[in-house]
């Protein structure tokens, strides 16, 4: 591991204090320097001798950060922010002050920083394929939420601070940071290629975590340490003579050894430390490019190199831009030997990241280097990409991509992720939760405050979803002038319950279609499935839809029914044969005193499919052989007629009041409950209504039931649906 160039002082003692200040006077001018003097004192006065959750003191921990992003070489502003990043802890923060002494630049940063800190990963009882995805998510959402990349930088150190104290502190505090570093920081710190945070960071985390491993292959590396010292030694000596022939200017070393780093090979190729090929391994740095190949040109020439351990990050680098040459040979002694070769400048990329195109202004004169601004831009896109795209084409793709993400990521009240389309709203959110949580959505509260369905959500927002028991969407929702739903899942979602209901309603008047065509054939009885197949359909609730859209006419229904039928046997026997019970109907002769206008004593019967009951205004229907069917003046069944066979019409009234009733189909809909039957059974009861017949068809917690109830007229019909409505859970009652 590169060392940290400005270390942090031993402790807050003022001489210490004045020492490391005075250390940064080589690299930074010194105008900056007493800037950091200054808001360190600004810490101290405001912090006191205050402690942090972990019980370090924000004085100590603001120091540790600083001295972590000084070594890292990253601008003064960001020093300044590491050094004012215990303040929100400290509840000493105001954003305002912060900003007129030290620069606004520098409040953004701590108030970003603080940000962070509020999103916490929460993993309880996930599973492992499912904690990753979160934590990815939560790498995400952090990315998302800030506009500054030195935010990240700062949180990160800030957390290789916080792990430095706990390797001292309480052990389940310590087992908690370090998961949660392995979890989210470590990777996020490998997404920017900050390498020398990303190494301590897992080194420290293991070492908490898996305490016995850490110390086991710590104890192998020390065992074999002089061997391996005296082996890179001669391996040095060797690459320097033969490079140095060929006028090639390198520093070659020895590489560093991260323990995690060897952990995680030894359990991804479930071998031995000894069969590691980076074991021992050095590092060439040259002047450019051309003498990296040339470089490995000669690696080749002196050792054999090992099959399928060649990785040219130079041509193809990394979705963070790291680029180096990566090569595996069997060195002297027989024993496997790994090798990169890079550029001085690649190197500094490399150790330091993203924190490498940083640099303090050299006053407020200094010019901005365009190249520099596009190569920030560039690395702040390469924050959306996945670790490794191992095309040029996939990574130019990616890069084309990521130009155009525009998703925002915001929590569930446990502290999961979800990732929405930028300009979301509650309703989205609830639609990505659950189909049914968005189907039952009626309010939203953001970070804890109420907010209208059409509010537009940001990142890193918590997400609670009120909702009713049983209901379903508004058709407001698909208004897209009211802005409550945006994403295409959710649009699909309330498009497809409206026509789930649609569905129902069509299948219901085609059953009641089909119905009537087998009470008139005399064929109620039969078997629906064996019906469906004969009009060439699967299930019943098809047939019934196409016979209610006119895609199956009745001439095509009657001779269904007419295929279908099996010689049936007599009424009485087929009741007996199947224990039912029957009722006789009072409405039986329903019908008999309507007045046919210029006729008597013709036989009238009431139409099956509309079912009329006194005053509703009718027309009679010359029937061939049964007389003239009633219907309702507004039945669909009898526009039809009308268009087709006007001759057959003929007028009618109810005639004079007779003490009878009438059969009248209605429909309930209600949210599914137990006991609902029960109760609108007993609304019917109370009212002296007859009920003939009872159909219920329950989805997503809707249910619709069909009735059939006898009535003395239009009145009482009004009156029992009415007390219908008030049955609890009841939506909608009506006639059909």
């Amino acid at each position: 591991m590169v060392a940290v160039v400005h270390a942090k002082p031993d402790s807050a003692a003022p001489q210490a204090v004045a020492a490391w200040l005075e250390s940064l006077a080589g690299t930074y001018p010194r105008e900056d320097v007493d800037l950091f003097r200054a808001a360190f004192d600004y810490v101290q006065e405001r912090a006191g001798a205050r402690a942090g959750a972990d019980g370090e003191a924000l004085v100590d921990r603001a120091l540790g950060v600083a001295g972590i992003v000084a070594g890292l070489k990253l601008d003064p502003e960001s020093i300044r922010a590491a050094l004012l990043v215990v303040l929100p802890a400290a509840q000493a923060f105001d954003a305002e002050q912060v900003a007129s002494r030290f620069g606004g630049g520098v409040a953004a940063l701590v108030a970003g920083v603080a940000r962070m800190e509020s999103i916490r990963a929460r993993s309880v009882g996930a599973t492992p394929d499912e904690r990753a995805a979160q934590s990815e998510n939560l790498r995400k959402m952090l990315l998302a939420m800030v506009e500054d990349i030195r935010v990240v930088i700062v949180k990160l150190a800030e957390r290789l601070a916080a792990l430095r104290w706990l390797m001292s502190g309480d052990e389940a505090e310590r087992r908690e940071t370090a998961r949660e570093v392995l979890d989210l920081y470590a990777p996020l710190a490998n997404r920017l290629g900050v390498w020398q945070l990303k190494w301590e960071l897992e080194d420290l985390s293991l070492r908490a975590i898996e305490p016995a491993t850490y110390k086991q292959i710590a104890a192998l590396l020390d065992e074999r340490r002089l061997d391996r010292q005296r082996y890179i030694e001669d391996v040095v000596a060797t690459l320097g003579r033969e490079l140095e022939a060929v006028r090639i200017h390198a520093d070659v070393s020895g590489r560093p050894k991260h323990i995690f780093s060897i952990w995680s090979k030894m359990r991804r190729k479930q071998a031995g430390i000894d069969s590691l090929y980076d074991i021992r391994a050095v590092r060439i740095l040259v002047d450019d490019v051309k003498q990296c190949y040339a470089a490995l040109g000669i690696v080749h020439h002196l050792w054999t190199p090992l099959p399928g351990e060649f990785d040219d990050y130079i041509a193809k680098p990394k979705a963070n831009d790291y680029r180096s040459l990566h090569t595996a040979v069997i060195g002297p002694e027989g024993k496997p030997l790994e090798v990169q070769i890079r550029t001085r400048e690649m190197h500094q990329h490399s150790e330091y990241g993203v924190a490498a195109h940083w640099r303090y202004k050299e006053g407020p004169g200094s010019r901005r280097d365009p190249a520099f601004e596009d190569r920030i831009a560039w690395l702040r896109q390469v924050l959306d990409w996945k670790d490794a795209i191992a095309d040029t084409s996939d990574w130019l793709a990616a890069f084309r991509q990521s130009l155009f993400t525009d998703t925002i990521y915001v929590l569930t009240p446990q502290g999961k992720v979800v990732d929405l389309p930028a300009g979301a709203t509650p309703v989205d959110f609830a639609y990505a939760v659950h189909t049914n949580l968005g189907h039952r959505c009626r309010g939203a509260k953001v970070d804890g405050q109420m907010v209208p369905l059409n509010t537009v959500l940001s990142n890193g927002q918590r997400i609670e979803v009120l909702t009713v028991r049983e209901g379903g969407p508004s058709r407001d929702w698909l208004n897209p002038e009211l802005g409550y739903v945006t994403s295409h899942r959710a649009r699909a979602k309330v498009r497809q319950w409206f026509k789930a209901q649609l569905l129902d309603e069509t299948v219901a008047h085609g059953r009641a279609t089909v119905e009537r065509e087998l009470a008139r054939a005399g064929a109620s009885l039969l078997n629906l499935d064996v019906l469906a197949a004969k009009a060439g359909y699967g299930k019943p609730e098809e047939l019934f839809a196409a016979v209610a859209r006119d895609e199956v006419n009745l001439r095509q229904l009657q001779t269904a029914i007419k295929s279908a039928a099996a010689p049936a046997p007599p009424p009485q026997a087929a009741h007996a044969a199947d224990g039912v019970v029957t009722r006789a109907s009072r409405a039986a002769g329903s019908g008999s005193g309507i007045l046919i206008v210029g006729v008597d004593r013709l036989m009238t019967g009431l139409a099956r499919c509309c079912k009329p009951a006194p005053p509703d205004p009718i027309a009679g229907f010359v029937t061939r052989g049964k007389g003239i069917t009633i219907h309702r003046a507004s039945c669909a069944n009898l526009a039809r007629i009308r268009a087709r066979e006007p001759e057959r019409l003929i007028e009618a009234d109810w005639g004079a009041r007779r003490d009878e009733v009438f059969p009248v189909d209605i429909v309930v809909e209600s949210g599914d409950r137990p006991g609902l039957l029960r109760d609108i059974s007993e609304v019917f009861s109370r009212e002296k209504i007859n009920v003939t017949s009872v159909n219920t068809l329950t989805r997503q917690h809707l249910a619709r039931m069909g009735f059939t109830i006898e009535v003395a007229g239009v009145e009482q019909l009004r009156r029992a649906l009415a007390l219908v409505r008030e049955v609890p859970g009841v939506l909608a009652a009506g006639r059909r």
